[in-house]
């Protein structure tokens, strides 16, 4: 396959907005984790305890899946410098490995959205207690 500019700079907008919902996340993740502190300074019950370690979890993958966009991003960009320089054998390794990359990212993704069900879950069973 021929690799042409267009091709590694359809990943941008992608990626772009991929990058922009994960940092949503985060800042989501960033203020339950302040809320929280105040509640366990307050009443340290095991259900909160739970959902600090939950929390603790996400906050992992979602760095990981931060990286891993932004690394998917940055091999994209090497591709179209590498294919301006016409050598197209590294490029299209290259290209390979930020949408490898991008792969890996979704499949954090994925995780990390398991794990916020599992966190809904915990919140869900002490509002039954």
């Amino acid at each position: 396959m021929q690799l042409s500019l267009s091709i590694p700079a359809l990943l941008f907008p992608a990626i772009s907005l991929t990058m922009l919902a994960y940092n949503a996340r985060y800042l989501a993740i960033a203020a339950l984790i302040r809320q929280l502190h105040k509640q366990y300074l307050d009443d340290a019950t095991p259900p909160v305890k739970k959902q600090i370690e939950q929390l603790q979890k996400r906050l992992g993958i979602i760095k990981n899946m931060q990286a891993t966009a932004i690394i998917s991003f940055l091999l994209a960009v090497i591709t179209m410098f590498l294919i301006y320089v016409e050598q197209s054998i590294w490029a299209n390794v290259i290209f390979g490995a930020s949408l490898i990359a991008l792969i890996m990212s979704l499949l954090l993704s994925l995780i990390e959205v398991q794990l916020s069900t599992k966190a809904l879950g915990i919140q869900l069973k002490n509002m039954e207690n």
